[in-house]
């Protein structure tokens, strides 16, 4: 354990996946993570207790060789994780309004345990590379008992999927946007599968259902957000009162197993469920991601595909406190 006395280091608390303060997922960003051992690192994500806590640090040489503007530890309140999506564009919105300077203009290499994540800048908006994805089918009891846990039956699953982009997740989609907010699953159980659980369904287009789509709507807003933003692909920034874009598809994450009963807001999650998805035909190249309706948060995830087909995440950040902390 290090015996250095605690100083005053830069600190900031950031809104993820929202353009208004406290809809998104929260995040601690320490700006100056220099000289904190590990066990330092993890004991203060532990007091934050939120779902993840992020300690910046100069690049490795080797990072910085191949364009690295920066590194990043990502810790939850247990365990340190090799790569996580809100993090990735929180810390890098810490960064830059920390007066950060990219080696390129409009593009911020961030090194992590998975390797170099590109993030892209386009006005108030940040979006990171999908990691390259590992992927499997499920086996069919594990499946079997992921369902029942969840409340679900086997005809509401459409498509199932192992997904693992640096962090590992069950993916499931399911029949209908109603049954993914409706669902109360069996914590308990889920913890003992031992499976974080994303689950996700497509809203039908308002050609074909402009019932479903006014319905969907009301559900989005029932908590009164006002947070707007703008159809994928349109990254001026919304303001307060205009009319949202709907989303394409709900998403809810589940992640008992590491003591978060339910996410917020999942980059790595949309990350992983974008690459499948879209590859198998069950989602359009772009799209936009609501998650956090039943946690009574506007999280939007921006899905894009560049022409060479990877897959892009952006989002929104807002700093809720800016200071310092002792550590």
């Amino acid at each position: 354990m290090s015996t250095a006395l605690p100083r005053q280091r830069p600190f900031k608390q950031v809104d993820v996946f929202s353009s208004q303060a406290y809809f998104g997922n929260p995040l601690a960003v320490v700006l100056d993570g220099a000289g904190l051992t590990e066990a330092q690192m993890l004991r203060f994500a532990n007091w934050t207790n939120l779902s993840e806590t992020t300690f910046l640090l100069p690049p490795t040489p080797e990072g910085r060789a191949a364009g690295a503007d920066y590194r990043v530890r990502i810790f939850t309140p247990g365990s340190e994780m090799r790569f996580a999506g809100h993090p990735t564009l929180g810390s890098c919105h810490a960064w830059l309004q920390a007066g950060g300077q990219p080696q390129a203009t409009q593009r911020v290499v961030q090194e992590c345990g998975v390797g170099l994540v590109p993030i892209l800048k386009d006005g108030q908006r940040l979006s990171f590379g999908a990691p390259p994805l590992k992927r499997s089918a499920p086996g069919a009891m594990q499946l079997a008992q992921v369902a029942a846990a969840l409340g679900v039956k086997s005809q509401q699953v459409i498509a199932a999927q192992m997904l693992d982009n640096g962090t590992a997740w069950l993916g499931l989609l399911l029949d209908d946007p109603h049954t993914v907010l409706q669902l109360k699953p069996d914590q308990l159980e889920l913890k003992n599968l031992g499976l974080k659980v994303g689950v996700a369904a497509r809203y039908a287009p308002a050609a074909e259902a402009p019932a479903l789509i006014g319905r969907s709507n009301r559900e989005a807003r029932a908590f009164g957000h006002a947070g707007a933003q703008g159809k994928p692909g349109d990254h001026a920034k919304s303001t307060v009162g205009e009319t949202e874009a709907e989303p394409n598809l709900e998403v809810r994450a589940f992640a008992a197993p590491i003591g978060i009963l339910e996410d917020p807001v999942t980059g790595s999650l949309n990350a992983s469920l974008a690459q499948w998805l879209i590859a198998e035909g069950h989602a359009p190249a772009n799209y936009l991601a609501a998650q956090g309706t039943c946690l009574e948060r506007a999280g939007r995830v921006f899905i894009t595909s560049d022409a060479e087909g990877k897959v892009w995440v952006g989002g929104e950040s807002v700093t809720c406190i800016d200071g310092s902390v002792l550590l």
